[in-house]
């Protein structure tokens, strides 16, 4: 990354460089995920620090996390931290596996030669442990 020492960015070219909306950028600034400082004449001014914030943010977006999760890992005070990591983790694996099932019955299903897919045993076998519940 560029060093951001001698050009803060603006909350315009952070939003562009992410692809995202202003709006966004502000309001993780209003739930206390970012503090941007502001230079003299008020407006925001994105350094490295907050940079590294908003990559955080968007990766834990994307694997899932909430605002909240997501306040609760980048703040080093937080006493759950660890707690929320954890669940955040379970989470993972849980979606991974639904992942791997529905890989696997998306794979039989290219080959099936079944006229209503959902008839055929092998690929019905995929869902058993959704259907076991009724």
């Amino acid at each position: 990354m560029k060093s951001s020492a001698d050009h803060p960015w603006s909350v315009g070219e952070v939003a562009e460089r992410f692809d995202l909306p202003t709006n966004v950028l502000r309001h993780w600034e209003s739930v206390g995920l970012l503090r941007p400082p502001r230079d003299p004449a008020g407006r925001r001014r994105y350094g490295e620090d907050e940079i590294v914030r908003i990559a955080v943010i968007q990766r834990s977006k994307a694997a899932g996390m909430s605002l909240e999760q997501i306040a609760v890992l980048l703040d080093d005070g937080s006493a759950g931290r660890h707690q929320v990591l954890q669940q955040h983790l379970d989470d993972i694996d849980r979606r991974m596996e639904e992942m791997r099932l529905s890989r696997a019955m998306t794979e039989h299903a290219m080959g099936c030669r079944a006229h209503d897919i959902a008839t055929c045993p092998r690929f019905r076998a995929g869902v058993d442990d959704v259907l076991a519940r009724f």
